[in-house]
């Protein structure tokens, strides 16, 4: 049986299903609860360029981690893509670990608190010296409720 926290976290997803086809009108998104930078190191001759996400997320929330480690939060964790004009060859995103949170309703999951660096290697394709897009998806929550997710967009020289 859901207790109230998970209740309240089914309750929301749902209502942020339903914002996709509805008009609803929001406090805020995840997104304004997290400042990202992103920078790249030179591409190396092999075409490899390293790109480091850094996110710095409000002390009164957290994020979810990828992996997050629990199947109920799967779709919540934060994920990472990068493109740009040329489509790189391969993006390898290394996640860090995140700090384990326990809910009595759904067992134990991984979260991101504080200042998180997530690192990337980009394979371009050759020739390519293009800017970069990151897109970073997040979903915050604090100790009560959680936001509706939220997409930062950054773009790497």
């Amino acid at each position: 049986m859901l207790g109230r926290r998970g209740l309240t976290r089914m309750v929301l997803a749902a209502v942020v299903l339903a914002a996709a086809s509805a008009s609803v009108v929001w406090a805020g998104t995840s997104d304004g609860k997290v400042k990202a930078t992103a920078t790249a190191d030179k591409a190396g001759a092999d075409g490899k360029q390293v790109v480091s996400i850094t996110l710095e997320i409000d002390p009164a929330y957290y994020i979810y981690a990828n992996p997050v480690d629990n199947a109920n939060f799967q779709p919540t964790k934060t994920t990472v893509t990068i493109t740009g004009n040329n489509k790189p060859e391969s993006v390898k995103v290394d996640y860090p670990a995140g700090e384990v949170m326990t809910l009595k309703e759904a067992g134990e999951y991984k979260v991101y608190k504080g200042k998180v660096t997530i690192k990337a290697t980009v394979q371009r394709a050759r020739g390519d010296s293009g800017p970069l897009e990151v897109n970073v998806k997040v979903y915050a929550c604090d100790k009560d409720s959680c936001l509706p997710p939220g997409n930062i967009k950054l773009t790497v020289p």
